[in-house]
């Protein structure tokens, strides 16, 4: 553990956060803030109805919000505030901004670079390091490093703020908990990725509408301390000694990281749920993806935080992560709170542990070594147990070394095919511009080469 936590302070102090704001800045400028132009496009293609040629342009959508909406959003959260002080909320949403336009170009090249496979497209920055880059050698160490984050590490965070909460709030043994969680895990993951996909289709929209309806009526409750809240935040941004928070570093750093979390904009996560979607432009499953970080950070992790702030239990109690946000709801809405949010922490972190399931998978089959999949099953669920009755610090800990390992590996590739990128996101601003429908072909790249699944009439047909 001493030697996790020295790699997380010398790459979340130095290293991470600079890459991601300097990238995120870059490609924001030179996509002319089409992260930030085109949230209203972003609904409109996502509500678009799939070809029934692989998954829906929103079952992709779901999949990948299943990841992100689950302890990030509630335990994530709580944690970000408590170590850092509300401030670290105002630093969560500027990386959501910023770095939406890095979630574009990933899962843009995504969809340019996937590939066909027992039916399904499948992709992901794997594919495009190998196909794009010519460097099979990357592929194969990323699609290494997401199986273990996501398929392991991560897992073992969502099973463990699932036991910690139900022993938190009803004294359920961790032990006893870990055994039913992981038979629920193996009934869904064993049915492969089209029930992941239905899955995630039915869970991800119910949560997430139920708990914004019952954030929002708390914000309601309380409008009169709004604006407290959000100066609140905003002070305490720039200001260390505000409310209580750290040193202003502590503070940017804990906004960044559990935004980076919560919304996996550059980690090479998304792509692998956006290039499984069939669609006749790249750019489109681009502006899906990003949606779901705008819909993560912006929404539901901003109502977990003033659901936390407006119940005045900060600094009240040693609680941290999901305790806190317990405690807050249970503060706001009494009983119904204790009930509600343990409805939500399971379903948000159970649809985390499917979707991260996915990307372990899909990775698993860019290596082209069958075999692995039943072992990589047997260890996943077993990596839900050991999660479901770890201590949380030790879980967390891994799980920030990993992602900023992914982070870094991710976005030195996409710096390295921003052109293919950039082209593709062009040509559909400007056919749109036009009033044409955009319509990609391999043709619209300046250099075509490792494009598969692409030809001079548009998507190929699985």
């Amino acid at each position: 553990m001493n030697i996790i936590n020295t790699l997380n302070n010398i790459l979340w102090s130095y290293v991470l956060i600079a890459v991601l704001i300097i990238s995120g800045l870059y490609f924001t400028f030179k996509l002319k803030f089409a992260n930030i132009t085109e949230i209203k496009e972003m609904f409109k293609v996502m509500l678009e109805k799939g070809n029934g040629k692989g998954v829906s342009p929103f079952q992709a959508f779901c999949i990948s919000a299943g990841s992100k909406v689950g302890t990030g959003s509630l335990a994530g959260v709580a944690l970000a505030i408590s170590v850092g002080g509300p401030g670290s909320i105002f630093w969560m949403w500027i990386l959501a901004l910023v770095a939406g336009s890095l979630s574009l170009v990933e899962n843009t090249l995504a969809q340019i670079y996937k590939k066909k496979e027992d039916g399904i497209f499948v992709g992901g920055p794997a594919y495009y390091m190998e196909l794009g880059m010519n460097k099979k050698y990357l592929g194969v160490a990323f699609s290494i490093l997401i199986t273990i984050t996501y398929g392991f590490i991560f897992n073992a965070v969502q099973a463990n703020t699932i036991t910690v909460a139900f022993q938190h709030a009803y004294g359920i043994n961790q032990f006893y908990g870990a055994i039913i969680l992981t038979v629920l895990t193996a009934i869904i993951i064993l049915g492969g990725a089209h029930r992941i996909a239905k899955v995630s289709e039915i869970i991800v929209p119910i949560m997430g509408v139920f708990y914004l309806v019952v954030a929002i009526f708390i914000v309601l409750k309380n409008i009169a301390a709004l604006p407290g809240v959000l100066s609140l935040i905003m002070t305490n941004a720039f200001d260390p000694a505000a409310a209580g928070g750290g040193a202003l570093g502590v503070i940017v750093m804990e906004g960044i990281k559990r935004g980076l979390f919560s919304n996996e904009a550059g980690m090479g996560s998304t792509p692998n749920a956006g290039a499984s979607a069939s669609t006749d432009h790249p750019f489109k499953q681009g502006l899906v993806q990003t949606l779901g970080v705008y819909v993560t950070t912006l929404a539901i992790c901003s109502a977990t935080a003033f659901i936390i702030l407006f119940s005045g239990v900060l600094g009240t109690t040693t609680h941290k992560g999901i305790e806190l946000t317990q405690t807050a709801m249970i503060h706001e809405l009494g009983i119904f709170g204790r009930i509600f949010l343990m409805a939500c922490i399971f379903l948000f972190a159970f649809s985390s542990v499917i979707g991260n399931y996915f990307y372990g998978i899909v990775n698993i089959a860019y290596t082209e070594k069958k075999w692995l999949e039943n072992p990589f099953k047997v260890v996943a669920l077993a990596m839900v147990f050991w999660g479901s009755i770890k201590d949380a610090p030790s879980v967390w800990a891994m799980a920030d070394l990993f992602m900023a390992f992914m982070a870094l590996f991710n976005i030195y590739a996409i710096t390295k095919l921003r052109v293919p990128a950039i082209e593709c996101i062009h040509h559909y601003l400007e056919e749109r511009k036009a009033k044409r429908n955009p319509v990609f072909t391999k043709n619209v790249l300046s250099n075509s080469t490792g494009v598969e699944c692409w030809d001079d009439k548009g998507e190929v047909s699985l």
